[in-house]
């Protein structure tokens, strides 16, 4: 997938048919069934996040061009105006759409650039807790990672997905129990281990083998003794 960050509030990338594919899509579902569209589009927001530091929040809007070859969207997040009557949409030519927030964003937009420009608006979407994804190739990996923990990571997930011959540990935090500062100090002690991966959640979930649901550094220090 291709990614082009056009400025703060707006980026842009391109999905070829085939990768789609290689995620476990079919063509025609994208079109005619929501839920795997659905599913579709925040994978690929997963990866934009990732790579871009891209944290949706608030409203979006969601330009989807089909081309012959894939699909290309922008997406742009809603910014509040400074009197705080408008939601303000920035566009890639650096002009603004004002929209009053009384107003139903949807209804707007379709009247102004016809149904089949918006492809979806989230209103309600929560940012969310930092992730990362890290792989291995060999399991003595992870088995002296865990090792390497023996406190607490406090984090709000710990998982470990076999997939691909490879071993996948998923870790999200919570920033109400632990600061940024905590945060990046246990990434970088993980990132001592392991590979940072473009790896998806949603992948590992749907095709990985779950090996640990949680705690997987307690529960590999249990099961496998430290090797010298």
């Amino acid at each position: 997938m291709e990614i082009e960050r056009i400025n703060e509030n707006t980026v842009k990338f391109f999905i070829s048919y085939v990768d789609i594919e290689d995620r476990g899509f079919q063509r025609e579902e994208i079109w005619y069934n929501r839920e795997r569209s659905e599913q579709l589009f925040w994978q690929m927001m997963d990866e934009v996040n990732y790579k871009e530091d891209f944290h949706v929040e608030g409203p979006l809007w969601i330009q989807v061009h089909a081309l012959e070859k894939g699909l290309e969207i922008v997406v742009t997040k809603a910014q509040l105006s400074k009197n705080g009557d408008n939601l303000e949409f920035p566009t890639e030519d650096g002009t603004t759409i004002d929209i009053p927030v009384d107003e139903k964003v949807e209804s707007f937009l379709e009247e102004k650039f016809g149904k089949n420009d918006v492809s979806e608006l989230d209103e309600d979407y929560i940012e969310e807790n930092l992730w990362i994804i890290a792989g291995f190739n060999d399991f003595e990996d992870v088995i002296q990672l865990s090792h390497h923990f023996q406190e607490e990571t406090n984090s709000e997930e710990e998982t470990l997905y076999y997939y691909n011959g490879k071993y996948y540990l998923y870790m999200e935090f919570s920033q109400d129990i632990l600061d940024e500062h905590s945060q990046e100090d246990i990434i970088s002690r993980v990132f001592e281990y392991g590979d940072d991966s473009d790896m998806t959640v949603h992948v590992l979930e749907e095709y990985g083998k779950k090996i640990f649901e949680n705690n997987t550094f307690e529960a590999v220090r249990q099961h496998f003794p430290a090797t010298i």
